[in-house]
């Protein structure tokens, strides 16, 4: 029965992110090219926004998951950062965009093209990384109008625990923008849409997340040695990371996106 349950668990929290998707892709995709470019970016961010936000306050309600985001509620007003996050599961752009607004994000170009995830994106105006110069510029360009920028400094998620090499595209955004990293722990013990999870294979539930800000990095004089130091202390940030024991319906306390 447990088991069961857990499979009715699933299906009601992918189903309800599908259908969020579905709604506003058709009227994304309508809104895309009639309004004008920054109207577009505040209205596609502000869904995504408060889309995410329902979405894991759902998780929470049916007792899918458990969340401690309230870390992340203490940056809101402080853009424009870098926003550096591990990237243990699928669910990492949801927690972190849940609870700020005005994020912008660099996604895979497979995922811009995506059916469901890709009209929503475009309108957002988030950022294809198929073409590292226009991505660099791109990502200077709204950190310089104020946002905070989302972007995995592994690449992928993890494969090698506990952190993967690091990308050196973080440091050179920081350095062309002259923009902080604040980089972001995300703790989990459940391998749950990890590398190579299948979307329809069921976790043990309730999957529990809390999130923690780590160290602010001014920006680098120099990348490459500078990425070797950020990897070093994510390495050791990750290493001896303790999951609590959250309680059941623990969602980090905001009442809303932007509360």
């Amino acid at each position: 029965m447990r088991t069961l349950h857990e499979y009715v668990l699933l299906y009601l929290g992918l189903g309800y992110l599908g259908t969020i998707c579905l709604l506003w892709t058709p009227i994304a995709m309508l809104l895309h090219p009639v309004l004008p470019s920054g109207a577009g970016r505040r209205l596609g961010r502000l869904f995504i926004n408060h889309g995410f936000n329902a979405y894991i306050r759902f998780l929470t309600l049916i007792g899918a998951c458990r969340f401690d985001l309230a870390a992340l509620d203490s940056l809101r007003g402080q853009g424009p950062l870098i926003l550096a996050p591990n990237h243990p599961c699928l669910l990492d752009a949801v927690m972190v965009i849940s609870r700020l607004p005005d994020v912008v994000c660099i996604m895979k170009a497979g995922l811009m093209d995506n059916i469901f995830l890709g009209a929503g994106a475009r309108l957002a105006r988030y950022i294809r990384n198929d073409a590292p110069l226009r991505m660099v510029g791109r990502a200077t360009e709204d950190l310089a109008a104020g946002s905070f920028l989302l972007v995995f400094p592994e690449g992928t998620r993890t494969i090698r625990l506990p952190v993967n090499p690091l990308m050196s595209s973080v440091g050179l955004i920081s350095r062309r923008a002259k923009v902080p990293i604040q980089t972001i722990f995300i703790e989990t013990a459940s391998p749950y849409l990890c590398k190579g999870w299948p979307l329809f294979r069921k976790p043990e539930m309730p999957v529990t997340y809390r999130v923690r800000l780590g160290k602010r990095f001014d920006p680098p004089a120099s990348v490459q040695p500078f990425m070797a130091e950020l990897e070093r202390y994510f390495a050791a940030e990750l290493a001896h990371a303790v999951l609590p024991d959250l309680p059941v319906g623990t969602d980090g306390g905001a009442s809303s996106p932007n509360a």
